[in-house]
């Protein structure tokens, strides 16, 4: 009786700890996001005030008001729609007949491009933006969201192969055998039975590179010239004076802005990769 009493006191103990340690890790991540909103909600004059509050006192819009009078917002949200969706919709497109390859055919050239997906994660973006540079200069890219799209595809792509083929490697290949035995080809295995079960990893990898290309700023900063083809985190440094010296509320509004889009498509998504899991456990 000591024992299970003991027993049960460590593993409740336990679970407090595990459930405190995630409480603070969770108000780690949420915590600058909160006070972002904070600052887009306040005035000018709580903004300068000596003793800032948690929450604004009188919120206001007048941030957000001033935000799309001084910088075409709605402009470069477009801009970034097309990048992050385009880049999205290829890299998956590319990624997931390459991924069932390698992860159903384990040859040294599977080999050779595994080792190619890790390494290619290693190298910093200022090795590889000259030469970049270069390439999208000869092909007629610079200065154009074809042309970023192009590297934000070439830049997920490595990651999205490795993730799908963690994907694939978990479908059971006894169900492709079965649909085999069944009389089911090779196109109609991967269409009715492989397909399906790797709807959640297809929808997880899109979200990836959708939010990679969203929140991207070094790549559309070098290569994009013109303010109408400027995507939304250039355009939110426009905020920030020669001086250095940022527009503090309008900046934060329009931070707060560009954040939604991501929140929202995970959310969204979330819930269908949750499902599609469940329901494919359900079919194995």
């Amino acid at each position: 009786m000591r024992t299970r009493t003991g027993g049960t006191r460590t593993s409740t103990g336990g679970r407090i700890g595990q459930y405190a340690a995630l409480l603070a890790y969770l108000v780690f991540l949420a915590f600058p996001f909160l006070w972002l909103v904070s600052i887009a909600f306040k005035s000018p004059r709580e903004l300068g005030s000596l003793h800032p509050t948690w929450f604004p006192r009188e919120p206001t819009l007048d941030n957000f008001r001033q935000a799309f009078d001084e910088q075409p917002l709605l402009r470069a949200a477009g801009n970034s729609l097309l990048a992050a969706l385009g880049a999205a919709l290829i890299a998956v497109l590319i990624a997931t007949p390459l991924a069932y390859v390698m992860a159903r055919h384990r040859t040294r050239l599977a080999k050779a491009a595994t080792g190619w997906v890790v390494v290619s994660q290693a190298f910093p973006l200022v090795l590889v933006i000259i030469p970049l540079f270069l390439v999208l200069k000869n092909l007629g890219l610079i200065n154009s969201l074809p042309g970023l799209v192009l590297v934000y595809v070439v830049w997920a792509l490595p990651f999205s192969l490795w993730m799908l083929v963690g994907y694939v490697r978990a479908v059971p290949t006894e169900l492709e055998e079965a649909a085999a035995v069944d009389g089911a080809g090779r196109l109609r295995t991967l269409v009715s039975v492989t397909a399906p079960l790797l709807a959640p990893g297809i929808v997880a990898t899109a979200l990836f590179a959708f939010i990679t290309a969203w929140n991207e700023f070094f790549f559309a900063l070098v290569l994009l010239k013109t303010p109408e083809k400027q995507t939304l985190p250039v355009v939110l440094t426009h905020f920030i004076g020669a001086e250095g010296v940022a527009d503090l509320g309008p900046l934060a509004a329009a931070a707060f802005l560009a954040t939604l889009p991501s929140l929202v498509v995970f959310a969204v998504i979330q819930r269908r990769i949750t499902g599609g899991m469940l329901a494919g456990a359900v079919k194995s």
